[in-house]
């Protein structure tokens, strides 16, 4: 099978198509046959070598994908050959024609989705799911600023706070973002390029403030957003790029709190009933998934970089 393979840590050009041997599952495991890939912003940290979890040189990155079970091992209960699944976790890595995973880190993937949607899951609503209802503790009736609203964590919280009754503002960079974060049901939309954009989001809580912001750029934003919190509000970190300095006395004043995460904290039970709240809402479509990008697997690098440019719209997926 053809899989990228990164042989030393660095730039895009270290992601490499090459002819690797065909998977063979042990007990307890699938092969999938992949037919899209997710591609996330950590996996390009992973790449660069900048990331605290470093992959065991030569790796095959990628955690995301939907495809086929090809074949299965012993003990194997719940896929048999040929069901549809999405993938949530691979012990070898998604960027491939096949990947080798635990049975665990499989599920059902709805006749109402397609592989390419199947492959925008894991990571954007896994990570919103969390960040909203296991670290914000969001509840319904409650108001909900989501930066950066139109990438594939963003668009996942949209969907989900608006499905548990939240109040939703998101932000975005371009008219095209924009346009969609509205068509996915936030409530306000605002450019996130604008000065004013701060001023403008509190307007819109008529000056109370949020009690729950989802951040996806900290070292830019979380200053500023603990001047936004309502009483009792949370920030959560979902993002960050750097360090910043913040005033201690605006989130005091509030008794808000700053929360942060890392879906790599999930335990196996909690990645369970997160996805078992996930696949539901695939099947009643409450939950969408929307790709920006389809770009072929032997063309990994320049997916890496259009990942981390601005104006997000959606997910980024790789076909092999």
């Amino acid at each position: 099978m053809k899989a990228i393979v990164v042989h030393e840590f660095g730039g895009p050009e270290k992601m490499r198509l090459e002819d690797v041997p065909d998977l063979k599952p042990a007990v307890g495991q699938v092969v999938i046959r992949i037919r899209a890939a997710g591609v996330n912003p950590v996996e390009t940290y992973m790449r660069a070598g900048t990331y605290p979890r470093k992959p065991t040189l030569p790796y095959t990155p990628g955690t995301d994908g939907a495809g086929t079970v090809e074949s299965v091992g012993k003990d194997v209960t719940r896929f048999g050959v040929g069901d549809r699944v999405y993938i949530a976790g691979s012990l070898s890595g998604t960027y491939a024609e096949q990947a080798l995973c635990e049975e665990r880190s499989l599920f059902p993937l709805p006749a109402n989705v397609s592989f390419i949607q199947g492959a925008a899951v894991h990571i954007p609503y896994a990570t919103a799911f969390r960040g909203l209802f296991d670290r914000a503790s969001a509840r319904g009736g409650e108001t909900v600023l989501i930066h950066g609203a139109s990438g594939g964590v963003g668009i996942a919280a949209v969907q989900l706070a608006r499905a548990a009754g939240l109040h939703v503002v998101g932000t975005a960079g371009s008219e095209r973002g924009r346009k969609l974060v509205a068509a996915e049901g936030a409530h306000a939309v605002l450019d996130h390029t604008s000065p004013g954009h701060f001023e403008e989001a509190l307007a819109t809580t008529r000056h109370r403030g949020f009690d729950v912001i989802l951040e996806m750029l900290a070292n830019v934003n979380l200053a500023k957003d603990l001047s936004l919190i309502a009483p009792h509000g949370r920030v959560v970190v979902i993002g960050n790029r750097g360090t910043i300095e913040v005033n201690p006395r605006d989130a005091m004043t509030r008794d808000g709190s700053i929360l942060a995460m890392s879906l790599w904290n999930a335990t196996p039970e909690d990645l369970l009933r997160i996805h078992s709240a996930l696949s539901a809402g695939l099947e009643n479509k409450t939950l969408r998934p929307v790709v920006g990008q389809e770009i072929p697997l032997a063309e990994a690098s320049r997916a890496h970089v259009a990942v981390m440019e601005a104006g997000a719209h959606g997910k980024i997926v790789l076909i092999p």
